[in-house]
């Protein structure tokens, strides 16, 4: 990549932090995330106490945006969760989809219609492949996570989990660019309301954790599992990976079969209210470090 396309992509990285929206680097050219992935963690540098993933390490902060794109042209990605937005990705249909499908901007449309609405006017702005990105302000004290196809079809919406190609970004399809350069709009109630999952029957706050350990390591895992389902929204995750750290130990030392404790750390954390695919990365990540930084039992 050339020294003027990343003098260009840098301009788009802090464009986004000057708003508030934390940024990480996406592959030159393309769309996935530039920084490792778990299986590929060295538990190193800002991993030294655990995989710290995309979404963590998205960042506002000047100086570390400018260190990072003089490295390469890297494209740039909004962290939508931790910037407060929720992204309506309006997608066209992929070239294998039937003639007659409908683009996601044909499908928001409908939907703006049948809800009495019109198509909210906000920040837009237009995919490499020709869709669209409308951008709300997330609700306060609602944390909504990513969907597909949930409104419709090629209708994706993009929140906690999620990201989005920052316009100026560049792929071999084109380039995203602004379409609509209007102020973020706050995300229609009738939207919220789609997006809101349905609230899940009431599960009994403790779990009867199996006996299979020494009595220590049962307790232990009783007690952190007690204490994930108890926790309370804004420090679950949290809560989830310093419990099965605390666990993870006794998993090390052969006193507790690892999938028993991921099945328990699982059911505690859905319990809480947290997403499944949110619980099993957390839970891995925790269980992986613990594994991998156990002092022996005799030194412990």
């Amino acid at each position: 990549m050339t020294h003027d396309l990343r003098s260009a992509l840098l301009p788009a990285a802090l464009d986004a932090a000057e708003r508030g929206w934390p940024v990480h680097p996406l592959r030159p050219g393309g769309k996935r995330p530039a920084l490792h992935g778990e299986s590929a963690c060295t538990g190193r540098g800002p991993c030294a106490r655990g995989h710290v993933k995309w979404e963590q390490r998205a960042t506002t902060d000047r100086d570390r945006i400018e260190r990072c794109w003089a490295v390469a042209a890297f494209n740039v990605g909004i962290a939508t969760g931790p910037a407060g937005l929720v992204v309506v990705d309006l997608d066209m249909p992929k070239d294998k989809s039937c003639s007659d499908t409908p683009s996601g901007v044909t499908t928001f449309e409908a939907l703006c219609e049948r809800a009495g609405q019109t198509v909210p006017t906000t920040r837009t702005i237009r995919t490499a492949r020709g869709g669209r990105h409308l951008y709300f302000l997330a609700p306060d004290g609602t944390r909504l996570h990513n969907t597909q196809n949930a409104l419709g079809p090629n209708i994706d919406t993009r929140a906690w989990g999620g990201y989005v190609v920052a316009p100026g970004s560049t792929t071999p399809q084109g380039t995203y660019d602004v379409l609509t350069d209007a102020p973020v709009a706050a995300l229609p109630a009738w939207l919220l309301e789609a997006l809101t999952p349905a609230q899940r029957p009431a599960q009994p706050a403790r779990l009867a954790v199996p006996r299979c350990g020494s009595r220590l390591a049962d307790s232990v895992l009783e007690r952190e599992t007690a204490a994930v389902a108890t926790a309370t929204e804004g420090g679950r995750n949290t809560q989830l990976l310093t419990s099965a750290r605390a666990v993870g130990r006794f998993v090390a030392w052969g006193d507790l079969p690892r999938h028993l404790v991921e099945e328990a750390f699982q059911w505690a954390g859905e319990a809480a209210g947290l997403e499944p695919s949110e619980c099993r990365a957390t839970i891995r990540s925790a269980l992986n470090w613990s594994i991998r930084t156990a002092r022996p039992r005799e030194t412990a």
